[in-house]
């Protein structure tokens, strides 16, 4: 009611809120297991300082949580020319690990494709469990792949057989489909490379980011590039030459 001069009375009669549905308590399997806090200064003096007042903090708060910590850190201060990256796990704030520090300048960025030998079973599947980016691109890579193979390449990825997954067959498909997915995850979180290149199959994985082979054309060059691979008889050998093309 507004009581003035010129009197005017309104009533409105309201029912009862609903109810707010309970929400479901955090998954702890959800919790990264290492969480990055970023930090910056304008000088490297500034970027100390701010070090030291994260310190200050984590003392006289010991049941601080490190992912609101590491949100407040990335998504409410300003970035600038100093920065220092800590990694923080599991649940003590304090444990914190510095694993980077520095300044940065206006120079490109690239991303660079591994080939065989960094292949682990399981590589992958927490990934494919959190992100759905990942998720989704894994298995439509995995799908194209599969058409190639005798048998479901994330059974080889995910299986327990790790000999198997080190065979060239095996090992050249899974590491393509894991690398693409990583790329696409990555780009979904605004990173954007100006130069990419790879090594071994690691070459196929950055044509096809690149533009240069779609999907599912380069599917079908790994899988057949991995299947003559290991069809070669064993007892190779690899050698590499220190001398120009004219002295070879």
């Amino acid at each position: 009611s507004s009581f003035g001069i010129s009197g005017t009375n309104a009533h409105l009669i309201l029912e009862q809120a609903p109810t707010a549905p309970e929400r479901p308590a955090p998954d702890p399997a959800a919790r990264p297991a290492l969480v990055p806090w970023t930090l910056s200064g304008r000088t490297a003096a500034a970027l100390d300082a701010q070090r030291e007042r994260l310190a200050a903090h984590l003392e006289s708060h010991p049941g601080a949580d490190p992912v609101d910590i590491g949100f407040a850190l990335a998504d409410g201060r300003a970035t600038f020319e100093h920065r220092a990256v800590l990694l923080c796990a599991g649940t003590d704030a304090s444990a914190a690990t510095e694993i980077a520090h520095g300044s940065v300048d206006d120079g490109a960025s690239a991303v660079l494709f591994s080939g065989q030998g960094s292949q682990r079973l399981g590589m992958g599947r927490e990934l494919h469990a959190r992100f759905p980016v990942f998720a989704e691109a894994f298995d439509e890579i995995a799908a194209l792949l599969d058409r190639h193979t005798d048998r479901p390449l994330r059974e080889v990825v995910w299986g327990s057989d790790a000999a198997l997954l080190n065979e060239t067959g095996w090992t050249q498909p899974a590491l393509f489909a894991v690398e693409v997915a990583l790329y696409r995850l990555v780009s979904s979180l605004g990173v954007t490379p100006d130069y990419v290149g790879g090594h071994s199959i690691g070459e196929i994985a950055a044509a096809h980011v690149a533009g240069v082979l779609s999907l599912e054309d380069a599917c079908a060059l790994v899988a057949a590039r991995a299947r003559l691979m290991q069809e070669l008889p064993r007892g190779g050998a690899m050698l590499a030459v220190r001398a120009t093309e004219e002295e070879v």
